[in-house]
């Protein structure tokens, strides 16, 4: 009996320990090909568009719109936010995965990502063009 449960636990270990590259759910968000996925701790850059909407850049030339929920106007005024991701991953793929935090004088305030959007290479370009500032 003992020696049957020996090879079934070793390939439920080889199973719970196969990793992959990909999110879960990463098979839906795709976007021409490339991943709509980002890793936070891969965001290298962000700007504020407006009080409720952000854009982060991950990488030389990937960039996310980020929708907030409610008004984040702190955040037009931040030299620098950090990005956590909250559904126990580090992945962020959709809205509800992530909050901004963005100092302010009486703490952080936590503004909660409504919804993710990777950029198309044209917008992206747009973006680089344009003049911060």
């Amino acid at each position: 009996m003992k020696t049957t449960a020996i090879p079934t636990l070793v390939a439920i270990a080889l199973l719970a320990c196969s990793c992959s590259a990909n999110p879960p759910g990463a098979q839906v968000a795709q976007a021409g090909g490339q991943r709509a996925c980002f890793l936070a701790s891969q965001v290298n850059d962000f700007d504020p568009v407006d009080a409720d909407t952000a854009r982060v850049t991950v990488g030389a030339s990937r960039m996310y719109e980020l929708e907030l929920f409610g008004d984040c106007s702190d955040i037009n005024w931040r030299q620098q936010i950090a990005i956590r991701s909250t559904g126990g991953s580090q992945w962020v793929c959709q809205g509800l995965d992530a909050e901004l935090l963005v100092p302010s004088p009486m703490g952080p305030t936590r503004c909660l990502v409504r919804s993710v959007r990777m950029l198309s290479p044209a917008e992206v370009e747009a973006v680089k063009s344009k003049p911060r500032p």
